[in-house]
C-alpha cells in the first residue's frame, strides 16, 4: 500500500510538472507573438530562448541564431549553433555561420559555409561575398570566377550594403562587382594593370557616383598613376 501511495504521488508530481511546462510554453508563445507584433527584437529573443529551454528544437535554434546575427551579435549566434560544418544543416543555419564568421574576420572558415550555400542555390549575392573573401585570402583566380558569374547574372535592381562610412549605404551590386574586378586585376599585376583597374573603378562610379569604396580606390590609383609617370 505504501509503495502504491509513493507511485501515485510521483505520478501526480510528473503530471503537475507537465501541466506547468505546457502553461509556460503557452505563456511564452503568447509573449513571442506580442513582441513580434511590437517589433521588439530583444523580447523575441527572450521568448525564443525560454521556448527553446522548455521544448528544444533545431528549427528554433536556427531562428534564434538568425535573430542574433541580424542584430550583429555574432558570437551569440555561433554559440547557439556552433561552427562545425554539417552538410545536413538548414539553409538558415549555414547562412548564419557564414555571416557571423565573416563578421568576426574568420574568412577562411566563413568561405566554407558560403561555398555550401552557393552549391545549394547560386546567386549573385553569394558570388559577391565569396569573391570578396577570396580576394582577402589571395585566391585571385577563385575570385575572378565568382565575379564573372556575378556580372553575367546580376540584375540592375540588385543592391549591396556597405558599412565603411559612419552612415551605412547601399550601392548597385553590378557596380560592386566592377569594383572587385578592378581590385583583382590590379593585384594580379600592379604595374601593367593600373590603367585597366582605373577604368573599372570609373565604370563602377558611372553606375553609382556615390559608391565610396570605388571613389577611394580610384583616388589611390590616380595618385599611383601620377607618381609612375
Amino acid at each position: 500500500m505504501k509503495h502504491f501511495f509513493c507511485i501515485a504521488i510521483a505520478f501526480i508530481g510528473l503530471s503537475a510538472n507537465a501541466q506547468t511546462n505546457q502553461e509556460l510554453k503557452k505563456h511564452f508563445e503568447t509573449y513571442y507573438e506580442l513582441m513580434k507584433a511590437r517589433g521588439d527584437v530583444q523580447g523575441i529573443v527572450n521568448a525564443m530562448t525560454h521556448l527553446e529551454a522548455l521544448e528544444p528544437s533545431q528549427a528554433r535554434r536556427d531562428t534564434l541564431a538568425y535573430l542574433y546575427v541580424s542584430e550583429g551579435r555574432n558570437l551569440e549566434a555561433l554559440n547557439t549553433l556552433g561552427i562545425e560544418y554539417i552538410p545536413t544543416d538548414s539553409d538558415i543555419s549555414v547562412e548564419v555561420k557564414a555571416i557571423a564568421l565573416k563578421a568576426l574576420n574568420q574568412g577562411e572558415k566563413a568561405l566554407v559555409f558560403y561555398e555550401e550555400l552557393y552549391k545549394r542555390e547560386p546567386n549573385p549575392y553569394l558570388a559577391y561575398e565569396m569573391a570578396d573573401l577570396k580576394i582577402q585570402l589571395k585566391d585571385l583566380e577563385g575570385a575572378k570566377k565568382n565575379i564573372e558569374y556575378g556580372i553575367a547574372n546580376v540584375k540592375d535592381d540588385m543592391m549591396r550594403a556597405f558599412y565603411e562610412k559612419q552612415q551605412p549605404y547601399q550601392t548597385s551590386l553590378k557596380a560592386a562587382f566592377l569594383y572587385l574586378k578592378g581590385l583583382v586585376i590590379f593585384n594580379e599585376n600592379q604595374e601593367a594593370n593600373l590603367g585597366a583597374s582605373l577604368k573599372l573603378m570609373n565604370e563602377a562610379l558611372e553606375i553609382d557616383p556615390n559608391f565610396n569604396m570605388a571613389k577611394i580606390s580610384r583616388e589611390a590609383l590616380e595618385t599611383r598613376k601620377v607618381k609612375t609617370n
